[in-house]
């Protein structure tokens, strides 16, 4: 017959034997998020999200994911971004961490000369209500998207971001 300390022996080896194996498991499968970085703040709406063991990313307004974006993908994703603020997180076999990140709007308007007047070109990264006027007096006004270009005339053009 085995004696009892042999068995409480065996079983001890057992149960930390187990216990490392499911520590280092559990270190293997969580997602590893390599970017973007905790807390970036960019006027750049083009997010590249780097990450490794994980095949969705969840996207939302709130850190509660109430009524998260999810995307199912692979490493190396790049996802374009309204200005705001966003938390996000990876999830695999485990979820991965909550990260926030900030889209800063920018407000950019060009005028170009053209024959006929001038070309208002919204460069920024939200959408653009222009005021246009002529000799003092305002004589329209335009709503331009991201990229968007209009041929207006006028000698005098102010713009702002449209909510």
């Amino acid at each position: 017959m085995i004696d009892k300390k042999v068995v409480y022996g065996i079983d001890f080896i057992l149960i930390v034997g187990t216990l490392i194996g499911v520590f280092f498991a559990v270190g293997y499968v969580q997602p590893l998020v390599i970017g973007p970085i905790d807390g970036l703040e960019t006027t750049n709406g083009s997010i590249l999200f780097e990450f490794e063991k994980a095949n969705l990313i969840l996207i939302d307004d709130n850190p509660e994911f109430t009524s998260p974006e999810e995307i199912h993908a692979e490493d190396n994703l790049i996802v374009n971004l309204k200005p705001g603020v966003y938390y996000w997180k990876v999830e695999g076999a485990l979820p991965g961490e909550t990260r926030q990140l900030t889209i800063i709007s920018e407000v950019s308007l060009k005028l170009k000369e053209s024959s006929s007047g001038y070309s208002l070109v919204n460069s920024g990264n939200t959408r653009l209500n222009v005021d246009i006027y002529e000799d003092g007096k305002k004589t329209g006004d335009v709503i331009l998207e991201v990229d968007e270009d209009r041929e207006v005339k006028g000698t005098k053009f102010i713009g702002g971001q449209n909510e």
